[in-house]
């Protein structure tokens, strides 16, 4: 028996329109030709034309993609050991270390960015890219670590012992057991980990250097002066590229699901 059947639906489909209505918005505006985003004049693809001509927006982005996969690659290698040295220790002080593991992501995003500039100031570092690369490591890492540390939490650690009992060291049995059987979680945690730095504003302000300039900065310091219909025709590019990897992603995991019923 349906409980509430139509008051549930009603208020499932109130959430989603709440929720995509301010993105609905951003992506009609980026077709408007007027300039102010007050009402909706004509059909226009002016603001792509001139996105597609800003070479200082798309350097931004260039920054930012470089920035955001560098960092999820060395994350991935960071929070992946990590998860299985922390899974295999039997220490009394693993709680304390898995706290700290994920201290990054309890910290409020401002101190953090202040410890970090205070931290690379008393080093020497020049502020730029090889700062902005640690800065964004050291809050991916978390992501991933969680993700493949759940992943092996529901292990069975049989596995790899029959593969060492079948004559493979330790490093075959981790290569050919553990990381396949954890890939999915890196991955997930990966993709979120490279969101969440394309995303960062408040750490990447306060370890950037004057001559680079990513790709949320360079919205940051526009939008002071009002959102520009530039910035919606960039975020409705966004979008829809966003929207396309998902798609694809469903579609290859379908085929994977039918491929795997037909061998059986």
């Amino acid at each position: 028996m349906k409980r509430n059947g139509k008051f549930a639906g009603l208020y499932l489909g109130l959430m989603f329109f709440l929720m995509y209505l301010p993105i609905g918005v951003v992506v009609v505006f980026s077709f408007n030709e007027s300039k102010l985003p007050v009402r909706f004049t004509r059909f226009s693809l002016q603001w792509y034309e001139k996105l597609f001509k800003n070479s200082a927006m798309q350097e931004a982005l260039v920054n930012s993609l470089i920035l955001a996969v560098l960092s999820c690659l060395i994350s991935a290698v960071i929070g992946t050991l990590g998860a299985v040295g922390l899974s295999r220790i039997r220490w009394k002080t693993k709680g304390v270390m898995e706290y700290i593991s994920i201290l990054p992501l309890m910290i409020p995003e401002i101190i953090l960015g202040m410890v970090l500039m205070a931290f690379f100031y008393m080093l020497g570092l020049p502020f730029g890219m090889l700062t902005l690369l640690i800065g964004h490591t050291v809050f991916c890492v978390p992501y991933i670590l969680m993700e493949v540390k759940a992943r092996l939490a529901g292990m069975d650690p049989s596995l790899e012992e029959a593969a060492r009992d079948l004559g493979a060291g330790s490093f075959r049995a981790f290569w050919d057991i553990t990381i396949p059987l954890i890939m999915p979680a890196v991955l997930s945690g990966s993709l979120l980990a490279f969101a969440m730095s394309m995303d960062d504003v408040v750490i990447s302000i306060f370890v950037n250097g004057p001559k680079l300039s990513t790709l949320p900065i360079k919205v940051y310091t526009q939008i002071k002066t009002g959102v520009t219909p530039e910035i919606n025709a960039l975020c409705t590019i966004m979008l829809g590229i966003i929207l396309l990897v998902l798609l694809l992603y469903s579609i290859l995991g379908k085929v994977k699901g039918r491929k795997k019923i037909q061998e059986k």
